[in-house]
């Protein structure tokens, strides 16, 4: 089981203070976040990709890349990468070359976004926004596959005797997640080729998750890629955790009150009973977080948000501290009565290993 932090890079003023980061000290306190992330024990951390304010999150590999020269051991990922508005010739080109700066430690998330205006900046039309997802990873499936790829499609020019460099690592692409909150097409598209499937789990009931969660297991079963219970399923999740839960809800409460998405909405308490989101102690956010298989079944990544709304952060370092408190107790939870036909999170190493299988007689 791969545990793990997410984060989508918002630049928010901090309510309690008055005091908005700049870009410059965003940047930087992600780079620290993750550094902490490895130093704690977790296994992954994903950023996002936004081009729009409140973000600063436009270059995820820029990031990782520096990140990966300042970690040793902790997976590089995306929370979303924008397959519908960025080109899959640069993603193949630029998350192989962090692939290779990383020595492997690194998979993607490829999603739509939930910013419309970027499609037209990006000379694309969000009325496409499926169409485009399903046919530019087609396109960057092959060009890490194949050396030599002739292709044309709808919504990009055709290639010709193309070839995506560098190629990737011991010629194994990254691993792919594919994120939706909401597509039943993404989930799809994820069990025909086999690839992994993300929910995000932040905004929406269990009983949305346990239906696209099942819908991804019975049409990864149905393409032949194996039982429904051995597809590769990620979740999101949201924490926020102080040793006493009514300081972690004193604390919290101004944030999520105030936060670009979900503020000004649902209490924080009707929020928390709908949806995934935990503000209490860390026993109670093992407790539910262990209680999400319940509804998914066994799964292989659990990432969660703990670095938006403005927290400041001091404030972030000691949710990690927190989280990793708990970290060896998630682990045991989640190992517990687990079966051992189901598989873990695919690594760089494990994919290697099964490319050399399937090339050995």
């Amino acid at each position: 089981m791969q545990i793990g932090i997410f984060s989508v890079g918002d630049v928010t003023e901090d309510p309690t203070t008055g005091v908005t980061p700049t870009e410059h000290e965003r940047i930087k306190s992600t780079v620290a976040i993750a550094k902490k992330a490895e130093d704690v024990g977790l296994d992954v951390v994903a950023l996002g990709q936004h081009h729009n304010p409140p973000f600063a999150a436009s270059s995820p590999t820029t990031t990782l890349a520096y990140i990966a020269a300042q970690t040793e051991r902790i997976i590089l990922s995306t929370a979303t990468t924008l397959i519908t508005t960025t080109d899959p010739v640069r993603i193949a080109e630029e998350y192989a070359q962090l692939q290779h700066l990383a020595d492997g430690r690194v998979d993607l998330t490829l999603g739509r976004g939930n910013t419309g205006p970027v499609y037209p900046w990006f000379g694309k039309d969000i009325r496409d926004g499926i169409e485009l997802a399903v046919e530019n990873y087609a396109l960057l499936h092959r060009l890490w596959r194949e050396d030599v790829v002739t292709w044309a499609g709808k919504h990009r020019t055709p290639l010709q005797g193309f070839t995506s460099t560098p190629r990737p690592l011991d010629g194994v692409p990254p691993f792919v997640w594919h994120g939706s909150i909401r597509s039943p097409e993404i989930a799809e598209q994820a069990a025909f080729y086999g690839d992994g499937f993300f929910h995000n789990h932040i905004f929406w009931p269990a009983s949305h998750t346990r239906q696209m969660v099942a819908l991804y297991r019975r049409r990864f079963e149905h393409h032949g890629h194996g039982p429904a219970d051995q597809a590769i399923v990620g979740l999101g999740g949201q924490a926020f955790m102080r040793k006493n839960s009514q300081d972690a809800v004193k604390e919290f409460r101004p944030y999520f009150d105030n936060a670009p998405v979900y503020g000004h909405g649902p209490s924080l308490e009707d929020f928390t009973t709908a949806t995934p989101l935990t503000v209490g102690s860390p026993q109670q956010v093992l407790e539910r977080t262990l209680g999400f298989r319940e509804y998914v079944g066994d799964y292989q990544r659990q990432l969660f948000l703990m670095d938006h709304a403005g927290l400041p952060l001091k404030t972030v370092l000691e949710q990690l501290d927190l989280l990793g408190e708990i970290l060896p107790d998630l682990r045991a939870g989640f190992a517990e009565g687990r079966p051992a036909h189901v598989p873990d999170a695919p690594t760089h190493a494990t994919l290697v290993n099964s490319a050399q299988q399937e090339v050995t007689p």
